[in-house]
């Protein structure tokens, strides 16, 4: 499991496709992080993100090292944390409170976002800085 920590704002917020493309192994993917690495740039992934994409730690170690690795923040899921993204989805007439946590994180931190539905999450933010893989 990932370690909280704190870390400068201006970092990289990662939804679920972008887990997967780095546990896919994808070019793009990881080219991008190590891009963003090289910058000393945080990442950021939100509990919720990280219960869609875990399956079994044993097959998953790329994964499972990028959660550990002292550049990434897991963000916790508490009750005000989960308030605030269900008021996002009902602001937004949507009903996915994993999306509107990384829209939430992303904004607080002012963060770019990698993800695989950049439409979902321009529903939820249209101004969110947002890079598709």
């Amino acid at each position: 499991m990932g370690r909280s920590r704190t870390r400068a704002a201006g970092g990289v917020t990662l939804d679920a496709g972008a887990l997967i493309a780095l546990d896919r192994g994808e070019k793009r993917m990881i080219a991008l992080l190590e891009r963003a690495l090289e910058r000393d740039i945080t990442f950021r992934v939100p509990a919720g993100v990280v219960g869609q994409v875990w399956r079994d730690g044993r097959v998953q170690v790329t994964l499972a090292r990028f959660l550990r690795s002292d550049e990434v923040e897991v963000v916790p899921l508490d009750e005000l944390f989960a308030r605030a993204c269900g008021e996002l989805c009902g602001a937004a007439g949507t009903s996915d409170i994993v999306d509107a946590s990384v829209v939430i994180v992303a904004r607080e931190r002012r963060d770019t976002i990698v993800t695989s539905d950049p439409d979902d999450l321009r529903r939820l933010d249209a101004d969110a800085r947002i890079i598709g893989i």
